[in-house]
């Protein structure tokens, strides 16, 4: 099964190698992307990137342990770089990518994180129970039929389509499915294509020939292309999808679900912020707050589901304005996972803010469309999507009141003062959201939690039983 569109590369195209069952593919057949951020890649040979099912995976009865060890060694290389794999990805990915340097050099210097081994190890004990469920067959004794019976989280076979919006989720694929011991092929995103093929060459550089090596590969076509799609999502090859992305995304890869077939998604969220009067006690709290409810909002320029794009305030409208006027300086202003100037906001978008500016004082709008940060306040939730570094301050007389807005595609929600977590965290789970952290502390989902509502090791294995 070979698939290639036909192209004429051009001057300037980037190249992107494919990995395949632990190797290296070089090629620049096939062209795709915009004119200014075209790139090339290797044909695509279907019938390489799938694993039959009349025999296991490389890795099936490979122990964790030795699994673990490959991964924290690949965290140490990719850490010292001494191939210049990392490097090399990053100065690629600034020439198709959105994000600016400063926010991608942070991304690559933290690429190795996922891969500490006491965060491996978590993950397995938090949402596993331990190893031994991996590693065989776990005994249960205590059914209230009386009967022994046994259970195994037995390694799957997935496809996954990886978001392109921070590098860390490349990581993070690559690091649950190492830990699940299936097969697994990546669909590298456009806006992301050099991260995971760093990762799983700095893993065949540690360890050439492993099972675990040759358990993964990653290439890229173009999404929704139904000659590719077609042919790859099907129960006989693959369990499950893992789907990261938005709405299109998501709906292109539901109408291939079927029997033996499932979809585990990460959905498109948003997330927002609830912040009390109790910010308004000092001058000092007001601007650490304001600092650090503008790190929610512009975390990886507001293009990550746990940036806040909306915030619910108690307080007048005079105290209301002053936060306002305060989190859109500090929105302005350089960090690791920011810009302080950011993508103009677009078109659409300037449109419905300009027909706000003419509503005052129903409404009032601090900061321009230069990418520099933009807020606005608001007695109710704009009816459009703040994007590209603006967020919407609503103004509540009680923060309870904000819960009504809290859906299922609600994900992170930063609560400050922190005290009042305990007394808010009931409704929101029950209005639909999943997670709830101290404001400023949007970034970085604890691996061995749960992300988006569940646990990914356990939704990632097929669960099998030996009874009686």
């Amino acid at each position: 099964m070979n698939h290639s569109p036909t192209a004429q590369q051009v001057p300037g195209t980037v190249t992107v190698c494919h990995f395949i069952k632990g190797q290296t593919v070089h090629g620049a057949e096939c062209e795709h992307g915009p004119a200014r951020a075209r790139f090339a890649t290797p044909r695509l040979d279907l019938d390489q990137l799938v694993w039959t099912r009349d025999r296991p995976g490389p890795a099936f009865d490979t122990p964790v342990a030795e699994i673990i060890e490959v991964l924290e060694q690949t965290g140490q290389l990719l850490k010292s770089d001494p191939h210049g794999l990392v490097a090399e990805a990053l100065e690629n990915s600034l020439r198709t990518g959105p994000l600016p340097r400063h926010i991608m050099e942070f991304s690559y210097e933290n690429i190795s994180a996922p891969f500490n081994r006491t965060s491996l190890e978590f993950q397995i004990r938090t949402e596993l129970g331990g190893a031994d469920v991996l590693d065989g067959w776990r005994v249960i004794n205590d059914a209230p039929s009386g009967r022994q019976s046994r259970i195994r989280a037995f390694p799957p076979r997935l496809i996954h389509i990886v978001a392109g919006n921070a590098p860390g989720v490349s990581a993070l694929t690559v690091v649950r499915g190492a830990l699940t011991k299936g097969v697994h092929l990546l669909k590298l995103p456009s806006n992301d294509l050099f991260t995971a093929p760093a990762i799983l060459r700095a893993m065949a550089a540690v360890a050439p020939g492993h099972p675990l090596t040759r358990s993964f590969s990653a290439v890229y076509w173009r999404g929704g292309d139904e000659q590719v799609e077609r042919a790859l999502f099907r129960p006989q090859f693959f369990d499950k999808v893992v789907a990261w992305g938005g709405d299109s995304a998501i709906r292109s890869v539901s109408k291939y679900i079927g029997p033996g077939f499932e979809l585990v998604s990460f959905d498109p969220k948003t997330s927002i912020s609830m912040i009390g009067r109790e910010v308004f006690d000092s001058q000092d709290t007001l601007e650490a707050v304001a600092d650090k409810a503008a790190f929610d909002v512009t975390l990886m320029n507001q293009q990550a589901c746990a940036s806040s794009r909306f915030q619910f305030v108690e307080g007048s409208t005079e105290q209301v304005d002053r936060f306002c006027a305060l989190l859109q300086q500090r929105m302005n202003i350089d960090r690791p996972t920011a810009s302080a100037i950011g993508p103009r906001v677009s078109a659409e978008l300037r449109d419905e803010i300009d027909g706000l500016r003419m509503l005052e004082p129903s409404y009032r709008v601090w900061g321009g469309h230069g990418g520099e940060g933009l807020v606005i306040r608001s007695q109710e939730p704009v009816d459009f999507h703040p994007d590209g570094k603006v967020v919407n301050v609503v103004q509540v007389d009680d923060l309870q009141d904000a819960v009504r807005h809290v859906n299922i595609a609600t994900q992170t929600v930063g609560v400050y003062p922190p005290e009042r977590k305990a007394q808010l965290r009931d409704r929101l789970a029950c209005a639909g959201a999943q997670r709830v952290v101290n404001i400023g502390g949007s970034a970085g989902v604890e691996a061995g939690l749960p992300h988006d509502g569940f646990n990914p090791l356990q939704r990632f294995v097929r669960w099998v039983n030996d009874e009686g």
